[in-house]
């Protein structure tokens, strides 16, 4: 069983790498893995990833790559040759696209010698309402028939697992079995502020329903006191399981 650290990734959405450390010195023997996501990639590119393995940290590389599958299966290999713990694409990219980056991820670790980097397929962005799908994406169905559609085409091409809104987490577990991995993003300990996210659970709910991994990011890097929020995420993991 996975313990509560294993399961958290911690969001480093600051803007270089000495903001980064500022806050990974303050959770210093805490938290055991991160999340780089567009805004540190952007400014520190595969430095930051280096920067934390140095350090003996996991990674989820949050590229969330979207291209043709040639594009997508050359960025995966670069990324897991990196060692990165995850890596992930669109699922929008469609199954060839899918298929092209988990094959690239088995040819890295082959090659290599290392543990294979898990591939995940981004379903809907947690930021996204049935509203805004319906309106602006001109999307018909309903947000949890469409994400678990896409964990479908996700599992059919080879990925190990999805990202997805905890909303979505049970019917994804029912669609999918219980091997496939599910990492939710927007996660928002008890008492915090939801922000821009509209597909919300707390950590507790998260893992009860179903969820292998959670994102924080807001509520830990904004606080006064990032290591009491840590703790309390842990906390919320042990009760659940």
């Amino acid at each position: 069983m996975l313990k509560p650290k294993d399961r958290l990734f911690v969001a480093l959405d600051v803007d270089d790498l000495h903001a980064a450390d500022v806050l990974i010195n303050r959770m210093q023997g805490v938290v055991s893995q991160y999340k780089l996501g567009a805004q540190l990639l952007a400014a520190a590119g595969p430095e930051a990833v280096r920067h934390l393995k140095r350090r003996g940290y996991g990674v989820f590389y949050d590229a969330k790559f979207h291209d043709i599958p040639n594009t997508v299966e050359a960025a995966v290999k670069n990324a897991c040759r990196l060692g990165v713990t995850i890596v992930n694409v669109h699922t929008t990219g469609g199954t060839a696209m899918m298929a092209a980056a988990a094959a690239a991820a088995r040819e890295v670790a082959r090659k290599l010698r290392q543990p294979k980097t898990m591939v995940l397929g981004v379903t809907v962005l947690t930021s996204l309402s049935q509203g805004v799908v319906n309106k602006e994406l001109c999307l018909r169905r309903q947000l949890r028939s469409y994400v678990v559609h896409l964990a479908k085409l996700a599992q059919k091409a080879g990925l190990d697992g999805v990202v997805a809104s905890p909303m979505e987490i049970e019917a994804i577990r029912k669609a999918c079995g219980r091997d496939f991995i599910i990492l939710t993003p927007g996660i928002r300990p008890a008492g915090s502020d939801q922000g821009d996210q509209k597909r919300t659970m707390t950590p507790k709910q998260a893992i009860a329903a179903g969820a292998n991994f959670i994102v924080v990011g807001r509520p830990v890097y904004q606080a006064s006191d990032p290591l009491q929020v840590v703790r309390s995420i842990y906390r919320e993991i042990e009760e659940a399981e």
